[in-house]
């Protein structure tokens, strides 16, 4: 009897069938099977360990050994990277006649307030009449700074709002006799220039602010020219939206204004050159290298961050394959517009705004394939031959024809970690292929950069799972609405939290986002990468395939 194993390294995972030949009825037996996850980067030599693991674990299911082998089959796996990268459009910068915006999670008190920014202990030398914002650093009690703050307006100062280091809005709140909005978790609080006029806005419960937000009501507030007021326009974007924030007026010449460059991409293909800029936009981005596909390279300018990214990719791909960076090509990439948090340059307290971006997908395929390093080295550890099987597509259509009921001619659409690929196999056994840039990896890697939650494995986790909203310790309501009841409490970490609802737990997500609002990211980033590259991959492999869809 004879056994055969089956290797499919992919860009995720790496997979292992084994099964047992019957020569007399001509047929290969399905025994057991194993899964590991891809070491390296997928068709290096790197994919070793992986194999290796996946092998150990199915044969181990069956206690059959190495020696019992006769022959492993590995797929011709192309060298691939992809990688992604965030190009942003716009940013928030501070210039020197602007502000810095703020919106903590626990803000105090509701309203507007506007005054001349004044340390707390410097509140004794003010005189009445005098209008304060009141900052108050990290070293001064919660409760003694709600007594300072109580005798300035005693004695006739008006205290308009104030600016907190510590996380304690609601407790200096809690403790006035007369409400002012409070603004807290301002970090970089020694940094905020003093005696300059300042506006601190709260809005209710649920609500939002709505005159931080507009840079007409900035303007008023601060009286600005025409020209100061153009300035401001990305700050008052930053805060649409927010519970809360602090604007204040900065020092001339404080912040120098800055602009990155999102640069071009240079696509190169079979039907001629095309140039155009990331800051255009995915939509025409991708049009441009529709129009001249196939792909031969794509290059980006110099200077810029989509060069640094691409010459990154090809400087990665070319290390582990020991290659010539000039053998190095990217065969595809693909773009999707979406949002980024990104750092207010100039603010005080770590602020982020939600700045428009394109994530850039880019897969590199090498000058020559080498698999058979990978099978050399297979082979010297198992002491078992190893043999390359061919080209996934074709391994795709057969093991799809074992399926029961499936007759030519039929397509195959596999989205996997890294990379698309379909193929289509006619009545006369024609097979036809195409692999594209970007799949899973892309879409938890956009959910994870627009959530801002820096966590690959939790966004890995909200693309695959349900998600509910825990409304009291005995129940929890589904995307759908439905609601379920239990028994017993919940954790009291997951009290008013949005959880993944995994096969064996509740996972909170810590973000301030809705239920909604991480639903639509998830359900938008997929139906940009997989729906896109779906029909792309389509009509690749059959341009009709698109009406017949439709029809």
């Amino acid at each position: 009897m004879e056994y055969i194993v089956g290797v499919d390294v992919g860009n995720s995972t790496t997979e292992v069938a084994v099964g047992k030949v019957n020569k007399e009825e001509e047929n290969i037996e399905f025994i057991t099977d194993g899964i590991y996850k891809t070491t390296g980067f997928k068709g290096t030599v790197d994919n070793i360990e992986g194999i290796i693991n996946s092998l150990d674990s199915a044969l181990e299911k069956v206690d059959l050994k190495y020696g019992d082998l006769d022959l492993i089959r590995i797929n011709e796996a192309t060298p691939v990277i992809g990688d992604v990268a965030m190009e942003t459009i716009t940013e928030t910068v501070i210039t020197e006649s602007t502000m810095i915006g703020h919106d903590p999670w626990t803000p105090g008190g509701i309203g507007l307030g506007v005054g001349y920014t004044t340390r707390i202990e410097d509140v004794s030398d003010c005189r009445p009449g005098d209008e304060l914002i009141i900052i108050i650093p990290g070293d001064v009690d919660f409760a003694d700074a709600a007594v300072l703050i109580n005798k300035a307006v005693e004695s006739g100062i008006k205290v308009n709002g104030a600016v907190v280091q510590k996380d304690d809005a609601v407790l200096i709140v809690n403790r006035l006799n007369e409400n002012i909005p409070v603004i807290d978790e301002v970090k970089y609080i020694n940094k905020i220039p003093l005696n300059k006029k300042a506006a601190v806005e709260v809005a209710r419960p649920g609500g939002t602010i709505n005159k931080l937000s507009d840079p007409y009501g900035i303007a008023t507030i601060f009286e600005l020219n025409s020209e100061d007021t153009k300035h401001i326009f990305p700050v008052a974007r930053s805060l649409i939206g927010n519970r809360s924030a602090v604007v204040i007026r900065t020092p001339e010449g404080d912040v120098e204004e800055r602009k990155i460059p999102a640069g071009k991409l240079v696509i190169f293909g079979d039907k001629g050159k095309s140039e155009i800029s990331v800051d255009s936009g995915a939509e025409k981005i991708m049009d441009s290298l529709e129009k001249i596909q196939p792909v031969k390279d794509v290059k980006g300018e110099s200077g810029t961050n989509v060069g640094g990214m691409l010459d990154r990719v090809k400087e990665t791909m070319s290390q582990v394959t020991d290659q010539n960076l000039s053998e190095i090509m990217i065969k595809d990439i693909l773009a999707v517009n979406t949002f980024v948090p990104q750092k207010v340059k100039g603010g005080l307290a770590e602020e982020h705004a939600m700045e428009n971006a394109v994530g850039l997908a880019a897969m590199v395929k090498t000058s020559q394939l080498p698999m058979q390093k990978i099978a050399d080295k297979l082979q010297q550890k198992t002491g078992v031959k190893v043999v390359i099987a061919g080209v996934e597509a074709n391994m795709a259509i057969r093991g799809a024809l074992t399926t029961p009921g499936t007759d030519k001619p039929f397509v195959i659409l596999d989205m996997g970690g890294g990379s698309t690929d379909a193929a289509m196999v006619t009545t006369k056994n024609q097979v036809y292929s195409t692999h594209l840039a970007g799949a899973g990896d892309m879409v938890s890697l956009l959910i994870n950069i627009e959530l801002g939650i820096d966590d690959l494995k939790l966004a890995e986790l909200i693309k695959k799972y349900p998600l509910a909203k825990v409304e009291s310790i005995f129940h929890i309501r589904h995307e759908d609405g439905s609601v379920k009841f239990f028994d017993k409490p919940l954790a009291s970490k997951l009290f008013g939290r949005v959880v993944i609802l995994t096969d064996t737990d509740m996972v909170p997500i810590p973000t301030k986002h809705s239920l909604d609002k991480i639903s639509q990211v998830r359900r938008e980033a997929k139906n940009d990468v997989f729906v896109r590259n779906s029909e792309r991959a389509l009509k690749r492999i059959i341009p009709t395939i698109l009406e017949i869809l439709i029809l």
